[in-house]
């Protein structure tokens, strides 16, 4: 009998909504506040940074959102996306778990990233902006706007972690093959990149930093300028669910349904793309799937952090969001999963967490890559540094089914592949690579700093 590896949606079957978890959660999350006023922060106040259908979809608590047919068109590019039985990784590792995985890779820019990407130009072209700045941290992100900005004809600024910008330089060419104009973060043409050199001349950057750095610019002309982000917000998060929808009806199709669905976390993204519908099925039809959400054991928000109001970026410019958070002034380690070193955790998905509704599990840099060889090895994918972190706790997963002798089906999602980030396995191959110890007072030092708004 043929074993079925591969699962594939026609362009009929491709979801043609959203999902937007809120309407489900049993607990809502708190809305994001004024720095200044410490009040829930308004639409007309979000309005100077981004296009007025993300505010509202940001905003909104109703179940679904249509896409809209110019979006669906060019979603039509590369989804609907495989769903893979990984029959030789369960070989290689000998369990009895059934493992898929849901190949974000296929897409033009290599990852998830332009689910959300291309929706947000579109909604930021309709409304007549002309510039658009954001940041970007392993690149994905910045590949994807890039892309999705060259399809609307939208100018794009984009201010790339420099700890990446140096590892990673053909991600900045394929941001520039898109029309992008890319700087290394912290830069030299804003004031909060001259803050952060004045006070470290060697700095190598940060994601909350590159926000400030990218907010700053939009702020300067907000009558044609809009900021956006590809992660952390919920409109961002709403855009990814389209991978999950795909993946219940894929599992269906499989005759399977997922025990365990795993996905590597930054800012919530991935993570919420594929978790979210299968948290739908635990909210609306009394499932029991376990969500496990992976973060790097050098950047622990989930894990080590604290629930509290932050901001979003390093120099506070953004709202404060309730968040799981190691402190906006906090520098992670310059691991190479550059999507992953991010200070703090969407609303939606702390407030899950808050719950007990996901999970969370932090992974050393060599273990990520060790389970990444191990796939690439068996399924003959090259993962990207981020996407490791979900195999990893996959592998974990799987080799505690074998433990037990139970069976268990399980589900993660590969967010991208590594074509574009081999020198990193170059440099675990030389044994460059190390695992970072966190000491628990460097992040008492930078959570003791935040106000605390949430008693």
């Amino acid at each position: 009998m043929t074993k079925t590896k591969k699962f594939l949606l026609t362009d009929e079957q491709t979801p043609k909504q959203w999902y937007n978890i809120v309407a489900d959660m049993p607990n809502k999350p708190l809305p994001p506040l004024n720095p200044k006023t410490k009040k829930p922060i308004t639409k007309e106040e979000m309005s100077v940074l981004f296009a007025e259908e993300l505010i509202d979809q940001e905003m909104s608590t109703e179940r679904f959102i249509d896409i809209p047919e110019q979006v669906q068109d060019l979603y039509k590019i590369w989804r609907s996306t495989p769903l893979v039985r990984a029959y030789a990784l369960e070989k290689a590792l000998d369990t009895p778990a059934k493992i898929y995985y849901k190949n974000e890779s296929v897409s033009p820019a290599g990852s998830h990233k332009p689910n959300t990407a291309i929706p947000q130009a579109y909604y930021n072209y309709k409304q007549g902006v002309k510039h658009l700045t954001t940041e970007t941290g392993g690149g994905q992100w910045g590949s994807a706007i890039a892309l999705a900005s060259q399809f609307f004809g939208l100018d794009l600024k984009v201010y790339m972690v420099k700890v990446s910008y140096n590892q990673k330089p053909y991600r900045k060419l394929m941001m520039n093959a898109w029309g992008a104009d890319v700087i290394p973060s912290p830069s030299t043409t804003t004031q909060a990149g001259l803050h952060a050199l004045a006070q470290d001349p060697e700095c190598s950057g940060s994601l909350g930093l590159a926000i400030s750095e990218a907010v700053e610019v939009a702020l300067k002309d907000p009558s044609t300028t809009k900021y956006c982000l590809g992660s952390v917000l919920n409109h961002v998060l709403l855009h990814q669910t389209i991978i999950g929808e795909e993946a219940c009806m894929q599992m269906e199709m499989a005759g399977d349904e997922p025990d365990i669905v795993i996905g590597c976390f930054g800012g919530g993204s991935n993570f919420a793309g594929i978790g979210f519908p299968f948290l739908k099925k635990n909210f609306t039809e009394g499932k029991n799937i376990r969500v496990i959400a992976v973060e790097p054991s050098s950047c622990p928000k989930l894990t080590r952090g604290i629930f509290q109001y932050d901001f979003g970026d390093t120099e506070g410019f953004t709202p404060l969001l309730p968040m799981y958070t190691l402190g906006h002034d906090f520098q992670p380690a310059d691991i190479h999963a550059g999507g992953l070193r991010y200070h703090g955790a969407g609303s939606i998905v702390s407030q899950l967490l808050k719950d007990g509704l996901i999970e969370a599990q932090s992974v050393p840099q060599l273990e990520t890559f060790a389970a990444g060889l191990t796939f690439a090895k068996t399924e003959g994918i090259i993962p990207a540094p981020e996407s490791t972190h979900a195999i990893a706790v996959a592998v974990r997963e799987a080799l505690k089914a074998k433990e037990e002798g139970k069976e268990k089906t399980i589900l993660f999602n590969l967010s991208g592949h590594g074509m574009i980030d081999l020198f990193a396995y170059e440099q675990y191959f030389a044994g460059k690579l190390q695992n970072y110890d966190l000491p628990d007072e460097v992040i008492r030092k930078s959570i003791d700093k935040l106000d605390k708004i949430i008693k």
